[in-house]
């Protein structure tokens, strides 16, 4: 049993929002089928860490999600910036149920213990315009975080923490949720939402006071699930 992460899918196959208009990203549904059946096994889990879907409403998401779901292993859904068929975790859930998406399930103030792992996280924020609006988002997402990270605790198992948002970004950090990274010891984090090889070089991956930070977008990691462990 393995944990695997991957970010930014981007799916469009229900709307007309191809991404293969960008660099990179030709034949990108067929490249990230392929390379998942060959490492994830119907045992292993996925976590899916933010824009998933081009979905405006959740009930336009059915043909992406029925993709997804049928792919080898459990997915755990995150919230991206682009996901804004997201809602309540009861309506999620509901409509999961109701579609038989049965390996799919939702990350949203909460966590879940996969092997050894306690998965928890939260779609973050990076406050790049000080308003009020800004701070009060940042706030909620930190929030957020620190309250699945207390239900990962429950849980028992290595603390690790998946955003969508970078907590570190061009030499910046975003001091809320970082702070909450340094205050529960969190020694992995793994955030997505960064793409193209301009924005790759400002993207920090290594050591930032004491957590240790993985970029895995789909375009940064060849559209190819990223072994946890």
């Amino acid at each position: 049993m393995s944990l695997f992460v991957l970010g930014d899918l981007h799916l469009s196959l229900g709307e007309d929002k191809p991404m293969d208009v960008f660099a990179g990203w030709n034949d990108y549904v067929e490249r990230l089928e392929r390379n998942w059946r060959s490492l994830v096994t119907d045992s292993d889990t996925v976590v899916v860490a933010g824009d998933i879907s081009w979905a405006m409403k959740l009930e336009e998401t059915l043909t992406d999600f029925k993709f997804i779901d049928s792919l080898p292993g459990k997915k755990l859904f995150m919230k991206g910036n682009h996901d804004y068929w997201w809602t309540t975790k009861r309506k999620m859930d509901t409509f999961l149920s109701a579609n038989g998406l049965n390996s799919i399930q939702i990350l949203f103030n909460n966590a879940y213990r996969v092997g050894d792992f306690a998965v928890c996280g939260t779609r973050g924020w990076f406050l790049e315009n000080d308003t009020p609006d800004d701070e009060k988002v940042v706030n909620r997402e930190a929030g957020r975080l620190r309250m699945s990270i207390e239900e990962a605790k429950k849980l028992g198992g290595e603390l690790t923490v998946f955003l969508h948002y970078p907590p570190y970004y061009r030499g910046t950090e975003c001091s809320e949720i970082m702070d909450v990274l340094i205050e529960y010891n969190v020694k992995k984090c793994y955030y997505g939402h960064i793409h193209g090889k301009k924005n790759f070089r400002l993207a920090y991956e290594g050591v930032y006071k004491g957590v240790d930070f993985k970029l895995i977008s789909c375009d940064k990691v060849g559209f190819v699930p990223v072994l946890v462990r």
